[in-house]
């Protein structure tokens, strides 16, 4: 690779590490795991810079690399990690409990790890990464179709585990006259 190539893939990596980063978190679950992630993808992506035929995009390549790889990993190893419902420690006495938010946001996350890699990177990338569809399809190697229906069963999955109706949030009560509890 010559100094030019080194220099693009340089501010490719400058530019770009913290949307990889944010992806690879929310693909693997663990700020650890995703900084790992990260790091294999750009070896990847840096073996390969010469041949990456949109040079104007190295981000969809890199982002398929990460998806693929970490597809791989979740294979080879597929350890399960324990999470519990109490916190390691006690909360404070008189601490304010402003939790609510942190609290969901928190059990979202935990029925996501839960989630098959595939659908957990469908729901990624439609929803975080705002992608189309047939942009989501592409990047995973997969029909459209599949996307609709991988992404269908895994929102039905989280309303399911989190105990939400279609159409109601989880603050509001569902009735059955239609009228507010």
């Amino acid at each position: 690779m010559d100094a030019r190539d080194e220099a693009d893939f340089r501010e490719f990596v400058v530019g770009q590490w913290h949307a990889l980063a944010r992806t690879a978190y929310l693909l693997t679950g663990d700020r650890g795991d995703a900084e790992d992630l990260v790091q294999s993808t750009l070896v990847r992506v840096h073996r390969h810079w010469t041949r990456i035929e949109r040079t104007d995009a190295p981000y969809v390549y890199a982002r398929r690399v990460m998806v693929n790889l970490n597809t791989s990993i979740w294979r080879r190893t597929r350890i399960s990690h324990h999470l519990t419902d109490a916190p390691p420690e006690p909360a404070r006495p008189g601490a304010p409990d402003d939790t609510t938010t942190v609290d969901q946001r928190d059990e979202l996350l935990r029925v996501c790890r839960t989630l098959p890699p595939r659908m957990r990177a469908v729901l990624v990338l439609r929803y975080f990464e705002d992608l189309p569809e047939a942009d989501v399809a592409a990047a995973l190697g997969i029909s459209v179709g599949t996307v609709k229906s991988q992404t269908s069963k895994a929102l039905d999955r989280l309303r399911t585990e989190l105990g939400v109706l279609p159409g109601t949030s989880r603050t509001t009560a569902p009735t059955t006259n239609g009228s507010p509890a």
